[in-house]
C-alpha cells in the first residue's frame, strides 16, 4: 500500500480564529494587495490576512513566527519603493479593517486612531474638532496613517511641523513574534527611559506592526495666505526662503520651487492653469503662510512680498485672493499627478532625494545633462526646497518600460557625490536598496542589522526591504 503524505496547511488555524473574511487565499486574494504604487511586478503571497482588532495582529504574528512565514505589513498600499509589496508565500497583513478614532482629546490636544486610517479621515476629524492635523500628502484619501509612521512620511508642510514622527507621541507595536508593546503615550514630555517609538517610525515594517497611534493636533489655522512667484535664478530663491523665514517665522508653512522646464510640463502639457507668467524666469515659488489672525498675520504678509518686489527679488509674482486662489496654486505644484497620462508624459521614472539647499540647482543642472546625454532620457525638477528635498520625473520619450536602472545609476551617483540622501521621504523598500550605501555608511547599515536581528532574529518581517 502506498501512503501519500497531505501537506500541512500552514494558516488553516488562522482561518479558524480569524472573523469571517480575515483570511483570503487563492482567486480571493485582491489584486489591491499584491502590489504598491512601484509599479513592481504583482507578488504572489500566500494570503492575505485583514485582522480586525489588535488582539488578532498578536495572534497572526505569533502564527506566523512560529511556522516561519514571512510578514509584509500594508496600509493604504500607497507607497513608491515597493516596501509594501509581499513576498511570494509569505503573508499580507493588511490594516484595512483596523480603522477608526479611538479618541480626541482636545485639551491635550491628541487624538488616537487605529493604524489603518485613512490620512484625510483624520484630517477631517480634527478640523472638525476645531484642531488641525498637519500632515498632509497628495494620496490623502487613500494612505491609511500606520503606512505613514512606517514611512515617515513628509508632505507639504514639514518646513514648519516637521516629518511624521514630529507629530506622534504614543504607538502601539506588535513584534515579530507576537510580543505587544502598548506604548499609546499622550505626553509632550516623556524621558522614562528610551523612546522605542522612534525605532519603529521611519522603519518601513520591518521590525514590528503599529496597530494604534497617538498623533498630536494643532490650533486650527485662523488665516491661510499664499504667493505665486518667479525669479530669476536659484540665488534669488534662496534669498527669497531666507526673508521668508526672517519676517514670517513659525508661520511659514510651505514653499514649494518649481524649475521652469517643470512649469512648462504642468502649465503646456498638463494644461493647469498659469495664474503668472514664467516668461524668462527661471524658478516658480509658491510661499504659503497659515496664520492665527487675518488682520495681522495679513499684513505681515502683505509686507513680505512688498519687501521682495522692492528688493528685486522677485520679478513678477500673484497673491492670492480667496482659497480657491490657493488651490489653483497649488495646482501648479500637484500637476506631477498629471504626468503619467499620455498626452502629457506618459510613462517615466520618478525621484524623491534630499540634498544640501545650496547644491540643489547644481544638482538639477548635472542630472539633467547627465541623464540626456548618457541614456537620453528628459527630466523635470521641483519640489519642497525649504525642507532640502527635490522631486526628479525623468523619461525616454517612447520607452516602456523606462530606463529605471540606468536613470537610477546616474541621479543617485550624483547625490551621493553631493552628500545628500537617496530618499527624502518615500523610504528604500526594494527599488533604493542597492542605492543606500550612497546615503549611509558601513557602520550605520551595521547597527541597523544588528537591530533588526534583535527584535526579528528569524528575519520574517517584511523581509527583503532596506536591506538584505
Amino acid at each position: 500500500m502506498t501512503i501519500v503524505a497531505i501537506a500541512k496547511d500552514p494558516l488553516s488555524e488562522l482561518r479558524r480564529n480569524l472573523r469571517p473574511g480575515g483570511c483570503l487565499q487563492g482567486a480571493d486574494l485582491p489584486a489591491r494587495n499584491r502590489t504598491d504604487w512601484s509599479f513592481l511586478p504583482p507578488a504572489n503571497p500566500l494570503a492575505v490576512l485583514r485582522p480586525a482588532t489588535t488582539d488578532e495582529v498578536v495572534q497572526i504574528m505569533r502564527h506566523c513566527h512560529q511556522n516561519t512565514i514571512a510578514v509584509t505589513p500594508q496600509g493604504g498600499m500607497t507607497g513608491l519603493c515597493g516596501g509594501a509589496r509581499p513576498l511570494d508565500g509569505g503573508v499580507a497583513l493588511s490594516l484595512e479593517r483596523m480603522t477608526g478614532i479611538e479618541a480626541l482629546d482636545p485639551d491635550g490636544m491628541t487624538m488616537t486612531v487605529l493604524a489603518g486610517t485613512p490620512l484625510e479621515t483624520i484630517q477631517t476629524a480634527a478640523a472638525a474638532a476645531g484642531l488641525f492635523f498637519p500632515l498632509d500628502l497628495g494620496a490623502r484619501g487613500s494612505c491609511a496613517i500606520g503606512g505613514n509612521l512606517s514611512t515617515n512620511a513628509g508632505g507639504n508642510r514639514v518646513i514648519r511641523y516637521g516629518m511624521t514622527r514630529e507629530l506622534v507621541l504614543g504607538i502601539e507595536v506588535v513584534l515579530p513574534d507576537g510580543t505587544l508593546l502598548p506604548m499609546l503615550n499622550r505626553m509632550i514630555k516623556n524621558n522614562a527611559g528610551y523612546d522605542l517609538k522612534q525605532l519603529f517610525l521611519g522603519s518601513e515594517g520591518t521590525l514590528g506592526v503599529i496597530t494604534r497611534v497617538v498623533l498630536r493636533l494643532f490650533p486650527q489655522p485662523g488665516c491661510t495666505s499664499a504667493a505665486l512667484c518667479i525669479v530669476r535664478d536659484f540665488t534669488a530663491v534662496l534669498s527669497v526662503l531666507a526673508t521668508s523665514r526672517r519676517r514670517l517665522g513659525p508661520l511659514l508653512s510651505a514653499f514649494e520651487v518649481m524649475w521652469a522646464d517643470y512649469w512648462h510640463q504642468a502649465t503646456e502639457r498638463a494644461k493647469v492653469r498659469a495664474p503668472v507668467a514664467m516668461g524668462d524666469g527661471s524658478h516658480a515659488i509658491l510661499i504659503e503662510m497659515q496664520g492665527l489672525d487675518e488682520a495681522i498675520d495679513g499684513a505681515r504678509f502683505e509686507s513680505l512680498l512688498e519687501h521682495l518686489l522692492a528688493e528685486g527679488l522677485v520679478k513678477d509674482g500673484v497673491v492670492a485672493q480667496s482659497l480657491g486662489d490657493i488651490a489653483a496654486f497649488w495646482a501648479t505644484r500637484d500637476a506631477a499627478a498629471e504626468f503619467a497620462k499620455p498626452a502629457v508624459i506618459g510613462p517615466h521614472i520618478s525621484f524623491d532625494v534630499g540634498l544640501p539647499m545650496t547644491r540643489m540647482d547644481d544638482f538639477a543642472a548635472q542630472a539633467k545633462a547627465a541623464l540626456l546625454h548618457q541614456i537620453g532620457c528628459h527630466s523635470v525638477y521641483y519640489g519642497h526646497v525649504g525642507d532640502g528635498n527635490l522631486h526628479v520625473v525623468a523619461w525616454l520619450p517612447g520607452a516602456d518600460p523606462q530606463p529605471f536602472a540606468d536613470a537610477s545609476r546616474i541621479v543617485y551617483g550624483i547625490v551621493g557625490e553631493m552628500e545628500g540622501t537617496v530618499s527624502a521621504e518615500h523610504g528604500i523598500g526594494t527599488l533604493k536598496k542597492p542605492y543606500l550605501p550612497l546615503s549611509r555608511s558601513p557602520a550605520e547599515i551595521a547597527l541597523m542589522r544588528q537591530i533588526k536581528a534583535a527584535l526579528d532574529p528569524k528575519w520574517l518581517m517584511n523581509p527583503t526591504k532596506i536591506f538584505d
